[in-house]
């Protein structure tokens, strides 16, 4: 079974950890500061772990990453909002040779959404009389707006489009996420939309990605997990 870590014990954490064995994973560190097995995140407290999955916080993030790149590694990172750091990152992936796969959300569907916004895109690029306008919808307790989920379909759609999409951010509740694209014309509109029902699904998608990391090298997204 692959060996594999867990930096951030959150509510993330404890979803990849159940589900952790059902896909095929022995769990061998749990790091967080404020709980698990260790508070950071080092050679041993890595346990030998083959690749790791990161969900803390953007401040946290980096460091994490460096560490566990630093130990040999492969990391596989929720944690959105970190992003300045990132080529600064990826120049270390190339250095130490490792693996990396960054996702501001590890849903398969949301994957598949995406290429569905580009299409729809490309589509009413050439069609005159329509406003765009992503909305994004997340739990209370989110701390980034827009989403980095939100933010990517923006700008996946709006490079078809050929302008900028307006983001609007709600915050409410424990919705797990839900991102919807409308286009608005004078008579109709078409709206498409993603709808997460359980965090599982995200818990779920980044143990795919893990498994499909393991003995890569470079730097990845989930289009690539998509691609085999």
């Amino acid at each position: 079974m692959p060996r594999l870590a867990i930096i951030g014990y959150g509510k993330m954490g404890h979803a990849i950890e159940q589900l952790a064995p059902e896909r095929g994973f022995e769990v061998v560190a749990r790091i967080d500061p404020h709980g698990g097995d260790a508070s950071r995140v080092e050679n041993t407290t890595l346990n030998g772990a083959e690749v790791a999955v990161e969900f803390t916080t953007p401040a946290a993030a980096p460091a994490n990453i460096r560490a566990a790149l630093g130990a040999g590694c492969a990391v596989v990172v929720g944690t959105t909002g970190w992003y300045d750091s990132r080529p600064e990152i990826e120049r270390l992936v190339g250095e130490k040779k490792g693996a990396l796969l960054v996702a501001p959300n590890f849903s398969v569907g949301v994957a598949a959404f995406s290429e569905i916004v580009k299409a729809a895109a490309k589509v009413f690029r050439g069609t005159p009389g329509f406003d765009v306008h992503l909305v994004e919808t997340h739990h209370a307790a989110k701390k980034d707006a827009p989403s980095g989920t939100a933010a990517n379909l923006a700008k996946a759609g709006g490079g078809e489009l050929g302008r900028d999409i307006p983001i609007t951010s709600v915050r409410t509740g424990s919705v797990p996420g839900t991102h919807e694209l409308i286009f608005d014309g004078a008579f109709e509109t078409v709206r498409l939309e993603h709808v997460a029902r359980d965090r599982r699904v995200f818990a779920d998608g980044a143990l795919l990605a893990a498994k499909w990391l393991i003995g890569k090298h470079g730097v990845f997204t989930m289009a690539d997990v998509l691609r085999g």
